[in-house]
């Protein structure tokens, strides 16, 4: 499965320069573990940094115009860091497998003279078969939508190359969202199978409450409005496990003992919670936004078939706080598993969440006085790993103010 192991942000909201993990430019930093939580206080950056992943997959999705003006957005120039006219600027650094070679794909935007947002810069490199430093070269460069790129797996100047110019009528499209559809080109198809893939959690438990029409959906949406459609695709899909999995989940849900499920005319899956010292079931439409939450999220880690990245913000929301840390452990397990699980990227304000962590899975976001957010591993924090080895877990340290703001 295909993990990311840096990014790099500028220009951004708050984000004017920010770097986390190894990327083209800093390749002797450490690479991004495959569960990492960002912590900081309000303002400090957290949902931005959440956004930025959001904002490049629907760039793929919509264009980059659409992308900009969706309504938590609001236009590019709200996007833009104020008092800068630089262009927004991503990178992303990521293997499509443990042992390949690791890609580089990077994308600028900027306003053009009409006043509308459009792709100025877009690039994708990987080094040589067989090489493990040096130069790498790009299988895909397009300024304001020319360029070219390279079919096949090959990179420039390699035997049997074919170099093909390329020229977007539409400069607001991104040019892997062409390109990634030609068999011609299997890396980009790749990297764009990849981020589109993603999933970023805003889930809303009133909307889980209904029950839509019939029909199964293989993956849990983001706003959680399809649990149902979910739930019964996995029923369809894996009746056996079904089972076992809705009796995993209800022991790990304080008060119930029992989840089951009925099945309507129409074909829909009506979920029924059976909690301590009632004999008759609740249905989800009566569940509390707690309950509804730590069930979506525990039965988001069953997902057979994951996402490759999975974003989730503040799920400490509406939950009790002794749940969080079990719930960080179940995280964990499912990121970490043997056959190796998607990448999971948190926000929090919990200290009992990240209770569960090390060092190399916690970052701390602040504000500079320049009002730019700045990134710092707890890891690299002197004395924070010698005092984690005694001992003290990351949520103590956090909230003793060993890192963070208020720290000494």
């Amino acid at each position: 499965m295909a993990l990311i192991e840096g990014m790099h942000v500028q220009n951004y909201r708050a984000l004017k320069d920010l770097s986390i993990g190894r990327t083209f430019e800093n390749q002797g930093r450490k690479p991004l573990p495959r569960l990492m939580t960002f912590i900081g206080p309000n303002g400090s950056g957290k949902s931005s940094l959440m956004d930025a992943l959001g904002f490049i997959g629907d760039c793929l999705q919509f264009g980059v115009e659409e992308a900009c003006d969706l309504p938590h957005r609001g236009g590019f120039e709200r996007l833009r860091t104020r008092g800068t006219k630089e262009p927004i600027k991503f990178e992303i650094y990521y293997r499509q497998e443990k042992n390949s070679r690791p890609i580089s794909y990077s994308l600028h935007m900027d306003l053009g003279n009409d006043g509308r947002p459009f792709v100025t810069y877009e690039r994708l490199r990987q080094r040589r078969k067989g090489q493990s430093r040096g130069q790498s070269y790009s299988f895909l460069e397009m300024t304001k939508g020319e360029g070219f790129a390279w079919a096949g797996e090959a990179t420039e100047k390699e035997e049997g190359n074919k170099k093909i110019e390329v020229k977007l009528e539409d400069k607001q499209r991104l040019g892997i969202t062409t390109l990634g559809n030609l068999a011609d080109h299997p890396r980009i198809v790749a990297f764009r199978q990849f981020l589109e893939s993603w999933y970023l959690s805003y889930f809303v438990p009133d909307l889980a409450r209904g029950l839509p029409m019939t029909g199964a959906q293989k993956h849990l949406n983001r706003k959680g409005d399809n649990l149902a459609n979910y739930v019964q695709f996995i029923e369809r899909q894996h009746p056996k496990r079904f089972a076992q999995v809705l009796a995993s989940i209800s022991k790990k849900i304080p008060g119930i003992y029992k989840i089951t499920h009925e099945r309507q005319k129409d074909g829909r899956l009506l979920l029924q919670f059976n909690e301590h010292g009632y004999e008759d079931p609740f249905y989800q439409l009566d569940m509390s936004d707690g309950t509804l939450k730590m069930f979506a999220y525990l039965l988001l880690l069953e997902d057979p078939d994951p996402a490759p990245l999975i974003g989730i913000e503040e799920p400490e929301n509406g939950l009790h706080h002794q749940l969080l840390e079990p719930l960080a452990v179940e995280m964990k397990q499912y990121a970490y598993n043997e056959k190796g699980g998607p990448q999971i990227v948190i926000t929090t304000h919990s200290p009992y969440f990240v209770d569960a962590l090390t060092p190399n899975e916690v970052w701390i976001l602040e504000k500079g006085e320049d009002g730019f957010s700045t990134a710092t591993l707890a890891a690299d924090i002197p004395g924070i790993r010698e005092l984690y080895a005694e001992g003290i877990t990351m949520g103590s340290l956090w909230y003793s103010n060993h890192f963070g703001r208020g720290s000494p």
